[in-house]
C-alpha cells in the first residue's frame, strides 16, 4: 500500500465520475426489473429474469465502479497513468453501458441481433480498458511508486480474469444469438472467473490501498498482499482444469474449498483491519464494509450446505456475493471516493484559501449515508430472504433497494452540484479580484 498520494496525478473529474454516476443507476434497473418479475427472478440463476439481473449488477453497476476507481486510483496511487485517460472513459462508458443494455434487452426478448450487438459494444470495452491500463503501466512501469507493487499485481490478475470472462461470456452469447443452448461448463466457469476472479480480485486489489487510507487502519499484512491475489488466480486455473475434464471432482472439491479458504483469509483480515481501525466510532463506510465481509464469508456455509445437501443454493449464494458483498463493499467507498474527488476538484489549482471552499464531510454528510445504509442492509436481507424462497420478500427487497440506490444517487448529486456551484463562485470571485 502507497501511503503517500501524487494527487496533481489525477485526471480530469470527468474520467472516473462518469462511471460512479453510472453505477447506482443499473442498480436502479435492476429493483425496477426485479419489481415487474418478483419471486420468478429467484426460482434458478438460468431464467431470462436472473441473468438480466445478474448482469445488470455485474456489468452495469460493478464493471462501472471498478473501471472508474481504477482510471483514478492507479494514477494516484501507483503512478500508473492510463493511456490516453479521456479517451479510454468515454469508449468504455459508452461501450460498457450500451452492452449492458443491449444484454439484458437480449436476455430478456431473445432477440438473436441483439446478442451481436452486445458481443461487439462489450468486447470493445473490455478490450480497451485492460489495454490503456497495461500500456500505461508498460509506458510508465520505471515510475511505478515502490509501495504498489502488490496493488498492481492485483489488478493485472484482475484484469485476466476479465479477459477470460470476456473471451467465454462472448462465447456463451453468441450461441444464445445463434439459439444454441450453451455447455453448462462454460456458463459455469464464466461465472467463476467473472465473480471470483475480475470482481473478487479488483476489490481486493482495491482495498490495499482504499482500507488503510480511508478507514485508517493498520496495513494489510505483507503475506496477504503479495500471496493471496496470485493464490486464487492459481486456484481458479485447477478449478478450470478440472471442469474441463483433466482432474477428478473430487479434486475440485478441494479445489474450491481452497478458494473458499483465501476469501475468508481476505474477509476475516479485512474486518478485523477496521474493527480495530484507529478512530472508534464507524463511519458509513465501516457499516457497508462490516456488511460486505459478512456477506462474504457467510457464502462458505451456504456452499457447504449445498454441498452436504445437494441443495442447489446458487441463487442464494449470488446474491450474497453480487449484492452482500460486492454492492455493499463499491456503495461504501463511493461514499469517500466521490466527496474526496468533488472536494478536491473544488480546490485543485487555487493559490489561496478561499472561506467557501466545502470540507470533505460536507460534501456528503455521514449521517445521511447512515441512513442510506440502514436501507441498503434491509434490502441485502430482503433479497437473500426472496433467494430462500421466502414469501412476499422479492418484491419488498426489489423496492427497498430501488430506495437505496435513488438515495445514493442524490447523495451523489448533491456532491457534484457543490463541486459545480464552488467552481462557479471561484471564477466569480477570482474575476472580481482582478477586476480590482
Amino acid at each position: 500500500m502507497q501511503r503517500a498520494l501524487s494527487l496533481n496525478n489525477s485526471p480530469a473529474p470527468s474520467v472516473p465520475l462518469r462511471f460512479m454516476f453510472s453505477t447506482p443507476l443499473f442498480v436502479l434497473l435492476a429493483a425496477l426489473l426485479l419489481l415487474w418479475t418478483g419471486p420468478m427472478a429467484f426460482v434458478s440463476r438460468w431464467t431470462p429474469q436472473a441473468l438480466a439481473l445478474t448482469h445488470l449488477f455485474t456489468l452495469g453497476a460493478l464493471a462501472h465502479a471498478m473501471a472508474g476507481a481504477m482510471m483514478q486510483i492507479l494514477p494516484v496511487a501507483t503512478n500508473i497513468h492510463i493511456l490516453a485517460p479521456r479517451l479510454t472513459a468515454t469508449v468504455v462508458h459508452i461501450g460498457l453501458g450500451l452492452g449492458t443494455l443491449a444484454l439484458v434487452a437480449a436476455f430478456l426478448v431473445g432477440t438473436p441481433w441483439l446478442y451481436h450487438v452486445a458481443v461487439a459494444l462489450l468486447t470493445i470495452a473490455l478490450l480497451w480498458l485492460p489495454t490503456a491500463v497495461v500500456g500505461g503501466w508498460w509506458r510508465h512501469r520505471k515510475n511505478a511508486s515502490k509501495g504498489s507493487v502488490e496493488i498492481l499485481a492485483g489488478v493485472r490478475f484482475a484484469l485476466v480474469a476479465l479477459l477470460v470472462t470476456l473471451v467465454i461470456g462472448a462465447s456463451l452469447a453468441g450461441q444464445l444469438g445463434a439459439s444454441v443452448t450453451p455447455n453448462r461448463v462454460f456458463t459455469d466457469l464464466h461465472a467463476a472467473w467473472g465473480l471470483l476472479g475480475w470482481i473478487g480480485l479488483l476489490v481486493i486489489a482495491m482495498s490495499f490501498q482504499l482500507i488503510p487510507m480511508f478507514q485508517v487502519t493498520e496495513l494489510y499484512p505483507k503475506t496477504i498482499t503479495r500471496w493471496l491475489t496470485p493464490t486464487i488466480i492459481v486456484l481458479l486455473l485447477a478449478h478450470t482444469f478440472t471442469v474441463m475434464g483433466w482432474g477428478s471432482a473430487d479434486l475440485d472439491i478441494i479445489v474450491q474449498m481452497l478458494l473458499i479458504v483465501a476469501y475468508l483469509v481476505f474477509a476475516g483480515e479485512t474486518f478485523y483491519l477496521i474493527w480495530t481501525r484507529k478512530r472508534p466510532e464507524p463511519d458509513a463506510t465501516t457499516l457497508f464494509w462490516r456488511t460486505a465481509m459478512i456477506c462474504l464469508a457467510a457464502c462458505a456455509p451456504v456452499w457447504l450446505a449445498q454441498q452436504l445437501t445437494g441443495t442447489d443454493m446458487s441463487v442464494t449464494l449470488a446474491v450474497l456475493f453480487i449484492v452482500g458483498f460486492a454492492w455493499s463493499a463499491v456503495n461504501g467507498m463511493l461514499y469517500k471516493i466521490v466527496p474526496f474527488l468533488t472536494w478536491f476538484h473544488c480546490q485543485r489549482g487555487l493559490q489561496v484559501a478561499l472561506p467557501f471552499i466545502p470540507k470533505v464531510k460536507q460534501m456528503i454528510p455521514d449521517q445521511k449515508a447512515k441512513q442510506q445504509f440502514v436501507v441498503h442492509l434491509l434490502a441485502v436481507l430482503l433479497l437473500i430472504a426472496a433467494s430462500l424462497q421466502v414469501p412476499y420478500t422479492a418484491r419488498a427487497g426489489a423496492l427497498v433497494l430501488l430506495v437505496s440506490a435513488a438515495w445514493l444517487l442524490m447523495h451523489m448529486l448533491h456532491a457534484l452540484r457543490l463541486l459545480v456551484s464552488t467552481k462557479r463562485k471561484i471564477r466569480e470571485t477570482l474575476g472580481q479580484a482582478a477586476q480590482s
